[in-house]
């Protein structure tokens, strides 16, 4: 259990890293008024699973047993 929590925490970190910055790159930006503003327009999905996966890899290397 603990080799598949470590495994499961590296692939949601690389994902999370991956994702994440492909999300903040996927922004358009307008002025208006002399003020500029920044819409994103990414998929924040893959981002949350990567969370996701990360967390539950986190927990199930840290159990003892």
């Amino acid at each position: 259990m603990k080799t598949v929590g470590i495994i499961l925490s590296i692939i949601g970190g690389l994902g999370l890293i991956v994702f994440g910055l492909q999300a903040m790159e996927d922004s358009e930006s307008f002025s208006l008024l002399g003020v500029d503003i920044a819409v994103s327009t990414a998929n924040w999905t893959p981002v949350i699973v990567s969370g996701v996966v990360l967390v539950i890899g986190l927990i199930m290397s840290a159990r003892k047993k």
